[in-house]
């Protein structure tokens, strides 16, 4: 191990890789942030360097960061080509085509709101939600005349709040493991701030569709059309949503995500057989020798006529995915922001900043804000969701414990700020899945209001006091006592 790097330097390292993205972004055209990490990797390593650090360390260090995000990239995967599988199997054209039929536009937004929560609620996952239920409700919006960043906005803020409120969530279970608080404990707490902020969501959610959609009344000629065009798309039908039944089902009685992600694909497979579109598309050859070629490459079902209107044309683009093959942009944006997540948090960078922040922080509210300003930070920086929990839990452990403040408040601060606005960032992991997913650029931000106002109402509370619960004096000194046993621990560790 090297020795610690100069606050300079780390703050030269975050300058550089924020410079970097921000060419990327807003001065390459194609605005692709894969070298950007790449290079910002490449310096953060030399830094280190500089410092001595061995690369071995730091290599090892990269791989351990990589070997933290191997399920989300699994997940991603296999959410591809459980996509490619409901698309030929008429799964998402039925869910647009129904929904597109039941759901009122003064209150599609809040409607798609509440959906997306009950299903992440049962699956645990946001991921999931927003790769199912999500690309069906952009159908849908598009339809009904809704723009897609408004949509977008809504899937996520229910996909949230039914992640951070689910015990299936591993990001629920992790942030009270950080902060040293029971999970129940932990789940009841947050009510208090995200159930405020998911009220606020909803109204909302309610006046902005009522307002939209008495401004932009779709026509009924329009909609006819929309509808016919998905009938003549696919075959439509209550059965062909017996796959999302089947996952929601099984996360919902605790079987795993993965297993329950790949059931959920191969449900959908023999429903593509009754599916002409689908049958079609297997250019020329019989379906059940395409069935892997599907699955991996994707599908595309409607044929756009050349006289289209704009909105046939967007929802043709919405009845075709990429399969496993499509979600390779993001896995490889995850892995690249990984090396240099990796090494910015072995090398103490990010506990630098930490650090610095405890410093500054003044009180109970100003804990609170330095708190979720580091997750906020992390999630940036380090591209990583995980570790957005893990460094703050860390570091803020000891100064919510010296306050008297009850664990369950600094993990509340670390999901209400680290799980909540990891999608803010199109570097980080989440940010760059709900992007593809939702086929959406960070237009949707200001839309997703559930996760912008849920670390407002938290600080707010942080300073008023409000629900922040104090430990009793038994409970503080067990702490003691328990910061004694490891300190002891730690020096026979040294003697040995």
């Amino acid at each position: 191990m090297g020795r610690k790097i100069p606050m300079w330097q780390c703050l030269l390292v975050i300058l550089v890789m924020v410079g970097l993205l921000m060419w990327s972004i807003l001065v390459d055209d194609g605005g692709e942030p894969h070298v950007a990490l790449i290079l910002a990797a490449a310096f953060a390593a030399i830094i280190a360097g500089i410092n001595g650090w061995k690369w071995a360390y730091l290599e090892q260090a990269i791989l351990a960061s990589i070997n933290r995000t191997m399920q989300a990239c699994i997940i991603l995967a296999i959410v591809g080509a459980m996509i490619a599988s409901w698309m030929a199997a008429g799964t998402i054209p039925s869910m647009m085509y129904f929904g597109i039929k039941v759901i009122s536009p003064k209150i599609f937004l809040l409607t798609s709101c509440i959906l997306c929560s009950i299903v992440s609620l049962a699956t645990g996952s946001s991921w999931s939600t927003a790769g199912s239920m999500g690309v069906a409700l952009i159908g849908v919006g598009v339809a009904l005349g809704f723009p897609e960043a408004m949509t977008a906005g809504a899937v996520v803020s229910g996909a949230y709040f039914g992640d951070k409120m689910s015990p299936l969530s591993d990001t629920t279970n992790l942030a009270p493991a950080m902060a040293g608080a029971n999970l129940f404990d932990h789940i009841k707490h947050m009510i208090y701030t995200t159930g405020t902020s998911m009220v606020i969501a909803l109204v909302a959610y309610a006046v902005m569709g009522f307002m939209y959609s008495s401004n932009n009344t779709p026509d009924m000629s329009t909609l006819d059309e929309i509808m016919e065009f998905i009938k003549n798309s696919s075959k439509v039908s209550i059965l062909a949503l017996i796959p999302p039944v089947f996952v929601i089902c099984a996360v919902a009685l605790k079987l795993p995500a993965i297993p329950a992600l790949i059931g959920g694909v191969f449900i959908g497979v023999p429903f593509m057989f009754w599916n002409k579109a689908a049958v079609e598309s297997a250019q020329g050859l019989s379906l059940k020798n395409c069935i892997f070629t599907t699955l991996n490459n994707g599908i595309e079902l409607a044929v756009v006529p050349e006289d289209a209107s704009l909105i046939i044309e967007k929802l043709g683009s919405l009845l075709s995915c990429e399969g496993i093959q499509g979600m390779f942009w993001t896995i490889s944006i995850i892995l690249f922001a990984m090396c240099f997540g990796g090494i910015v948090d072995a090398t103490g960078v990010m506990g630098t900043f930490a650090g610095l922040l405890l410093k500054v922080a003044k009180g109970r509210g100003g804990l609170v804000l330095a708190t979720e300003f580091s997750c906020l930070v992390v999630n940036a920086i380090c591209c990583d969701q995980y570790l957005s929990l893990v460094i703050p839990g860390r570091m803020f452990k000891e100064a919510f414990e010296d306050m008297k403040l009850a664990p369950k408040n600094l993990s509340r601060c670390l999901e209400d700020s680290g799980t909540i606005t990891s999608n803010f960032f199109g570097w980080n992991t989440c940010g760059a899945t709900m992007r593809n997913f939702l086929g959406v650029d960070s237009g949707y931000i200001p839309y997703a209001i559930l996760n912008w106002v849920n670390p407002l109402v938290s600080i707010i509370f942080g300073y008023t006091g409000i629900t922040m619960t104090e430990m009793t004096d038994e409970e503080y000194a067990k702490v003691l006592e328990e910061r004694e046993r490891e300190k002891a621990e730690a020096l026979k560790a040294l003697e040995a």
